[in-house]
């Protein structure tokens, strides 16, 4: 087995995980907090050793990532309910903006930098170290929240496209709930752009779930 095709199973379970979280929100209103702070986390992991370390390194991916791994294995045995089908259609969304993103230089260009700002910024929310990608849970404080929601809607909302959640309307018009949302599908978007950069195509979806396995099998046995 190729080590593309584990890293094209990492990067597709962090997209479905955004998506599932997503979804969560906007039915549920909560989610766990370790799978949204690991997907909140990736967003600052701009220079990793190995596509692992984007997620909290090898020994945690099965944990940081449980459930987008047990989405995309739903997906993969073809257990998808309709609501699966709406976490597929959030996937989807998140690859057609990382595409329109990924051909705009000048709006890769203003994400990246306000990455770098917004993660200096949240070395105020980690008074146990100077360096918050030690501490993860320093990202999903509600100001580092409101940071991300406000670079979703400076970048990917100024696109056409645009992603429609659907759910309880008494979550969605939360406001904390829908700054949560957009920097979950920024971390999405993040993912998506991972995928590509690791072989990942959108028609592998289709033809490719049976490939997907054998990886699944070994990020999480």
């Amino acid at each position: 087995m190729s080590r593309a095709h584990d890293e094209q199973a990492i990067a597709l379970a962090a997209m479905f995980q955004a998506a599932t979280l997503v979804d969560q929100i906007a039915n549920r209103g909560m989610v766990p907090q370790n799978n949204f702070e690991a997907s909140i986390y990736s967003l600052f992991v701009t220079r990793p050793e190995s596509t692992e370390d984007i997620y909290g390194g090898a020994k945690d991916l099965p944990f940081n990532l449980s459930m987008g791994l047990k989405s995309l294995k739903d997906l993969v045995d073809k257990k998808q309910e309709t609501k699966n089908n709406n976490i597929t259609n959030y996937v989807l969304s998140m690859i057609m903006l990382e595409k329109k993103l990924s051909k705009n230089n000048q709006m890769l260009n203003l994400v990246g930098e306000r990455i770098d700002s917004i993660r200096e910024k949240a070395r105020y929310f980690s008074p146990e170290s100077q360096n918050p990608m030690d501490n993860p849970a320093s990202f999903t404080h509600s100001s580092v929240i409101a940071n991300l929601e406000s670079l979703y809607q400076d970048s990917i909302s100024t696109f056409s496209f645009r992603i429609q959640v659907g759910g309880d309307p008494r979550h969605l018009q939360n406001a904390e709930n829908a700054a949560k949302i957009r920097a979950l599908l920024l971390s999405g978007i993040r993912a998506a752009m991972l995928w590509r950069q690791v072989g990942g195509k959108r028609w592998h979806l289709l033809f490719f779930r049976s490939r997907l396995r054998p990886s699944l099998k070994k990020i999480a046995p």
